[in-house]
């Protein structure tokens, strides 16, 4: 049975990702801001709970029709590989140089072409392939793994960038009759109750400093996971994922501005062929099929 058609906008979808990507990256300063006296278990759950609440005046003002849906069982699926990537990102964070957990972090665009052509027969072609190549040579440029890749907790971080790249197809997979918005909310929904757990061993008191940057993260990643969404609903995870490369780029200049980290000549080169991989992705409109 051939998979239902949906509609092919590959220069809104990149633009929506880069902007994602944006908002990713400054998620990430919060993070490193509040990771030093907040411990992880407490971050991921209250970055769950803020998509849940942003949802709440959606819910007051048109009810829980805008929510219904009959496809719990894919929310549950993404919800799964989602929720699994972020703390598998979380314990590479802990355990690996942070530039190592960077790599792996980005380097899921890399899987997305593949899983998308097996799993919802999207067309993977030799130009995707390539793109994919060169962002991922541009995200070793930018990241200089150290030989810290070679650790067996490594297999960790490997594993966060292969199940983001089973969340970013599940996106897409579910886009053809469900809304971003609807993804992000069952997303936020599930992953704040299965990340409440922990919580019963690992909860700390948190001072209004904490509380009020832990609503800053969680607005950040629930609206880029809705932008994100949106992303991959107009055009395959293969033909724009190399834009998702740019966190890594926004994150630089971040630090730079934030922390005075100057990037080096590496870092400037792997940026370049990083916005190479992400312009030559969407040069050509894919072939009507």
């Amino acid at each position: 049975m051939s998979p239902p058609s949906r509609s092919v906008k590959p220069v809104q979808g990149a633009l929506l990702l880069a902007l994602s990507a944006l908002l990713f990256s400054l998620m990430g300063v919060g993070i490193r801001e509040i990771s030093s006296g907040v411990n992880n278990e407490s971050v991921v759950f209250f970055r769950n709970l803020v998509g849940v609440l942003f949802f709440l005046p959606l819910l007051l003002f048109k009810g829980a029709a805008p929510l219904k849906t009959g496809r719990i069982k894919s929310h549950l699926w993404r919800t799964g590989y989602g929720l699994a990537a972020m703390y598998c990102f979380f314990y590479a964070i802990a355990h690996l140089p942070l530039a190592d957990a960077m790599l792996f972090t980005y380097s899921a665009p890399v899987f997305t072409p593949v899983l998308a052509w097996w799993l919802l027969k999207e067309p993977l072609t030799k130009r995707m392939l390539v793109t994919t190549a060169i962002g991922l040579v541009g995200v070793l440029l930018v990241a200089k793994p150290s030989q810290a890749l070679l650790d067996s907790q490594a297999l960790v971080g490997l594993a966060a960038s292969i199940l983001a790249a089973f969340a970013f197809v599940s996106i897409r997979e579910m886009s053809d009759s469900e809304p971003a918005f609807r993804i992000v909310f069952y997303f936020s929904l599930f992953s704040a109750l299965i990340s409440a757990v922990p919580l019963t061993w690992a909860w700390q008191p948190l001072d209004s400093h904490q509380l009020g940057l832990l609503l800053v993260i969680g607005l950040l990643a629930t609206v880029s996971q809705i932008v994100m969404s949106k992303a991959y609903g107009l055009a395959p995870p293969g033909l724009i994922g190399p834009f998702a490369y740019l966190a890594i780029v926004f994150a630089g200049v971040i630090a730079w501005l934030r922390w005075g980290e100057t990037p080096d000549l590496s870092s400037l080169l792997g940026a370049a062929l990083i916005f190479a991989s992400s312009l030559l992705s969407i040069a050509r409109r894919p072939t009507a099929r």
